[in-house]
């Protein structure tokens, strides 16, 4: 069995995946492989909902045709759970998932209640079934989905994976933190709180400054751990796909980063808690767990075994092409809503000089393609792809083959990225169309 792994698809155009000669040789791959997956971050609800005031940057409401030109692609899994998910607050889901449902689409991550969001989906083809399981750690208060009870209803939402944050401090930078939270007044509050009813006391040790939580450490630095009742729920369904499926993808939707080596927080190294939810969800039962979020590269590491790609960053990126804005995107993004929606990116990114456009690493990925045999990983093709920077706005963001030193190049990033993790590759293909090599030893 072949499973080719993509990362965000922001597709707000006719993709021409088959008639596009730049782009056909990379989407015959695709549907030549066994089962293809990708994220989905967009909203294909044909601006039905109401806008959303969180929103992941700005609305990503599109046209439900790009679901064809996605299943025309050559996708089969469709992951939905990501903070785009409710641009359009719960009106805009349900309508995603009524177009989704309509297509008969698999896709996971998203649902009418929390169970329905935290179930796989299944794509069985002659040569296997491959179960997906999708959640997001990157999403606004009231977004995840909620539990059914014996007498209500729950709540139409994403699968969350939420983690806990404790900044570390020095004694003496504890000590002054506490004295400013004294003299503001805060502490006073949150004691009434609390003789209310309405809060609960940190615990020993931890200042709990509003959202921020303190704790005297050895080093100033920000540590997170995974929350261990989404990740039992997380286990609960792997170890059920496990047991009805021949291979198990986790998709993992997550923009938070960790520190490098020089102990700075980078965006292409992956949280703590995101590496600590990967590895127990390949113990557990997971094949292959695919991140993405950061719209950036980050590194493979092979843990027992098994994939952990911490993130495949974008595969399709359009978002400078989104049709219609709602008041809450100019608001966010501080712009006049006399503008165009192409007029806002362009005031957002100071005319291509910022952001998205002014960085190469968010045009260049990979697509990955697994060989399996009875359950069993063989191999890695790292292929290298460009999302054509340089071009203009409606040109760039599709996805074409990388060839010679381009390709080279992200690659060799690619390779540097995933050493930290102990993963090393051959070279492969050839002069103008390089590939990394991962092979399973015996």
């Amino acid at each position: 069995m072949k499973i080719c792994l993509t990362g965000d698809s922001i597709l707000f155009r006719q993709l021409n995946s088959r008639t596009d000669p730049g782009l056909s040789p990379l989407f015959d791959m695709i549907r030549a492989c066994d089962v293809s997956f990708t994220n989905l971050e967009l909203v294909p609800n044909d601006f039905i909902g109401d806008p959303a005031l969180d929103m992941g940057g700005t609305h990503f409401g599109a046209s439900s045709r790009v679901l064809d030109e996605l299943k025309e692609a050559g996708f089969d899994l469709f992951a939905a759970a990501t903070n785009h998910s409710l641009d359009y607050s719960i009106s805009g889901l349900r309508k995603t998932l009524d177009e989704l449902n309509r297509r008969n689409l698999r896709h996971a991550g998203i649902g009418l209640h929390l169970e329905d969001a935290r179930r796989p989906t299944y794509f069985t083809h002659p040569t296997g079934t491959v179960s997906m399981l999708s959640c997001t750690s990157t999403f606004a208060r009231g977004q995840e989905a909620a539990m059914q009870t014996s007498v209500m209803q729950g709540r139409p939402g994403i699968n969350p994976l939420r983690y806990s944050t404790m900044h570390h401090v020095s004694a003496n930078e504890m000590t002054s933190l506490r004295e400013i939270y004294r003299k503001l007044g805060l502490q006073r509050v949150k004691d009434d709180k609390i003789q209310l009813g309405f809060a609960f006391p940190a615990p020993d040790g931890v200042l709990a400054f509003e959202n921020l939580n303190f704790q005297v450490g050895q080093e100033t630095k920000v540590t997170t751990t995974p929350n261990p009742t989404d990740t039992q729920a997380l286990h609960r369904w792997i170890a059920e796909a496990r047991m009805v499926s021949d291979t198990v993808i986790l998709s993992i939707h997550a923009h938070e980063s960790g520190y490098n080596a020089s102990g700075e927080l980078d965006v292409e190294i992956p949280a703590d808690f995101l590496v600590t939810a990967a590895r127990q969800a390949i113990d557990v039962g997971a094949d292959i767990v695919a991140c993405h979020g950061p719209h950036l590269l980050r590194g493979l590491e092979i843990h027992n075994g098994k994939p952990i790609f911490y993130s495949l960053g974008n595969f399709i990126g359009q978002n400078e092409l989104v049709e219609r804005l709602p008041i809450e995107s100019y608001m966010a993004n501080r712009v006049s809503p006399d503008l165009t929606p192409h007029q806002l990116y362009k005031a957002r990114s100071n005319n291509d000089a910022k952001g998205f456009p002014a960085e190469t690493r968010f045009w260049e990925t990979i697509m990955p393609i697994g060989t399996y045999h009875n359950g069993k990983l063989q191999s890695l093709e790292i292929h290298p792809v460009t999302l054509g920077l340089g071009q203009a706005a409606h040109r760039r963001g599709v996805p074409s083959l990388a060839h010679g030193e381009e390709g080279r190049k992200i690659l060799e990033k690619f390779a540097a990225l995933s050493t930290p993790f102990g993963t090393g590759f051959q070279k492969s293909g050839s002069e103008d169309d390089p590939v990394l090599l991962w092979r399973a030893t015996a």
